[in-house]
């Protein structure tokens, strides 16, 4: 009904019969309001209906804290139905992934606040462990007894391996379970804080694998993951149990050395690792050999900036790396200015090959049969505005390492293509010019869209005038775009030869496979030709002629040398003794315009 004052109300009425002495019929009506019982019953219904229904499991328990009541969510959770638990204690629940004192912190705080919220492991009927996030509150009486106590939770143990399992690819490496860059860096925090309370020191140890990538292309890629994966146990057991080893990825792991009171302590840390990592792996049956190259810098010896600390760890290990590998290097402020050197050479390169700053020089290649001037190898220079004449020692390596090599090699090719077509039709048909190819140029294009390779038919001249130079390496790499390229200049007939034979990794297999036609025996074992290199270089003449192939001497430099190689019937030679790398005019006067015989 609707009162005078506006408000709706709920009434209860009910009228009787009610006589007043007359004949006439009368009732009596009497209303209830009844909103406040109807509004109570209402919210009763409701919280059955929430009680009932609830996906969050609900238990009851009295006083004394037996168990009075629980909902369908909370059977459906545990496994557990009210008949068999009413009158227990929920103890019976109980895991034993918490110690007593949880469970007495836990009382302390539903005794002092009228509630605990936390995070609760229990066991559900069939034995099987979950994880519940619990609400335990007092209900108390009009006298403020405890009255009951009403415990709501839910299962939360798919969540929290969720969480976890998004935590753990966040912060550890998914192939070597080692902590990743993320958790290196917050582990690299926290040293440095303890540090500053203990008045220590810390180490940081950057570890590079040596020659990794030979690895990868010559046993798999498999095997490279599982080779990583025992290369990781290795390093961490090399370490003391303070210490973190973290992969940052790749073949690139680091290792944070903290609580340090005297630096030389790393030494017998870092070469207990590298003795350690010579020992073989054994992965798939195979017996695989690697090393090491380790920077190390110090906290806050050398940096207090973290990422500036990495920074030196890195220019140490490219000391390690540059200096013959399998060794440690600290960092010095020689190596900071060093590296700033080639950030700064590095940009000048750059400018250089806008500019047009680098010339090709050739130096001549001399037949020991007849003394002839036959060949040259194009060499480049760079004419440096501020510092002159520069070596390619000092650039080429930096060349690659930023990509530079491609468009500079491409230069030099074009114009060596270009001298020796007018070299063949002015003198000499047969004259040939051998020039560098990286094996970041043969590993990175198709040979068939090389321009200096369409200069030979632009410029019409034969594939046998360019000899290209490669390293071995590059053959024991051979990924199939490199087998590609090698049979593309081979289809043109540019003819192959191998540089600094003797220095790297070629077998007779490798040298039949390609198809190769010159050995250039490395400029080392001609200056040994008094000792070692002797034998080493009659070995190489006699085993390059078996196989048909001929054969270059590099560094001769003096005529004994001459001697011996023509005695033990090398080919052909090159060095200062002729000549070093002139400019093309210098060249052209001297070998090509007369009849030179050297």
């Amino acid at each position: 009904m609707v009162r005078r004052d506006g408000k709706r109300i709920c009434v209860f009425s009910e009228s009787v019969p009610f006589s007043m002495g007359s004949d006439v019929p009368a009732r009596l009506v009497y209303v209830l309001d009844i909103t406040d019982r109807k509004a109570a019953e209402e919210n009763m219904q409701i919280a059955s209906t929430v009680y009932q229904t609830s996906h969050e499991a609900i238990l009851v328990t009295d006083r004394e804290n037996s168990i009075i009541a629980a909902n369908p969510a909370f059977s459906r959770m545990s496994g557990y139905g009210l008949d068999e638990i009413r009158g227990k204690n929920p103890n019976i629940f109980k895991s034993d992934r918490h110690d007593q004192k949880f469970y007495e912190d836990m009382w302390r705080d539903i005794a002092d606040k009228g509630i605990w919220i936390g995070e609760v492991w229990d066991r559900r009927k069939n034995g099987e462990r979950y994880l519940k996030e619990m609400v335990i509150s007092v209900v108390r009486d009009s006298s403020g007894n405890v009255f009951r106590y009403v415990a709501m939770f839910s299962d939360i143990t798919a969540r929290k391996k969720n969480e976890e399992l998004i935590w753990r690819q966040a912060n550890f490496d998914a192939l070597t379970n080692l902590p990743n860059r993320n958790m290196f860096h917050d582990r690299l925090e926290q040293s440095v804080g303890n540090a500053h309370r203990e008045g220590t020191k810390i180490a940081l140890m950057l570890i590079d694998l040596d020659r990794f990538k030979e690895i990868n292309d010559s046993f798999g890629h498999s095997v490279g993951d599982e080779l990583l994966v025992e290369v990781s146990k290795r390093i961490s057991g090399s370490m003391r149990d303070t210490d973190t080893t973290a992969r940052l990825g790749g073949d690139e792991f680091v290792v944070i050395i903290p609580s340090l009171h005297q630096v030389s302590d790393v030494d017998r840390i870092a070469e207990k690792l590298l003795q350690n990592l010579l020992r073989p792996f054994q992965v798939q049956d195979e017996a695989i050999f690697v090393s090491a190259s380790i920077g190390i810098s110090v906290y806050p010896d050398d940096t207090e900036c973290l990422e500036t600390l990495f920074k030196y760890a890195d220019q140490a290990m490219y000391v390690s790396k540059g200096t013959g590998r399998n060794r440690f290097s600290y960092y010095t402020p020689a190596l900071q200015q060093a590296s700033l050197n080639r950030m700064r050479l590095t940009s000048e390169l750059r400018t250089a090959l806008a500019e047009g700053e680098f010339e090709v020089f050739y130096q001549p290649i001399v037949d020991l049969t007849t003394g002839r001037v036959a060949k040259a190898e194009a060499l480049v220079r760079w004419h440096h505005p501020s510092r002159g004449l520069i070596y390619p020692g000092e650039f080429i390596a930096l060349a690659e390492d930023t990509g530079l090599i491609t468009p500079l090699g491409d230069m030099i090719a074009r114009q060596a293509v270009a001298q020796v077509g007018h070299w063949r039709a002015k003198y000499d048909s047969e004259f040939q010019v051998s020039i560098n190819q990286s094996p970041v140029q043969i590993r990175n294009r198709d040979a068939g869209a090389l321009d200096w390779m369409c200069d030979l038919d632009n410029r019409q001249v034969d594939g046998p005038a360019v000899i290209v130079e490669i390293t071995e390496g590059l053959l024991l790499n051979a990924e199939p775009l490199v087998n590609q390229n090698l049979g593309c200049f081979r289809d043109v007939g540019v003819q192959i030869a191998i540089d600094d034979f003797g220095t790297g990794y070629s077998s007779l297999a490798y040298l039949r496979k390609f198809d190769i036609d010159y050995l250039k025996i490395d400029r080392s074992f001609v200056g040994d030709l008094e000792g070692s290199g002797l034998d080493l270089c009659e070995a190489i003449v006699v085993m390059a002629h078996r196989l048909g192939l001929k054969v270059v001497a590099e560094g001769v430099e003096t005529t004994w040398q001459r001697e011996v190689l023509q005695n033990m019937g090398c080919d052909f030679a090159q060095g200062f003794l002729f000549s070093p790398g002139l400019p093309v005019d210098e060249f052209d006067s001297q070998f090509m315009s007369v009849s030179a015989v050297i």
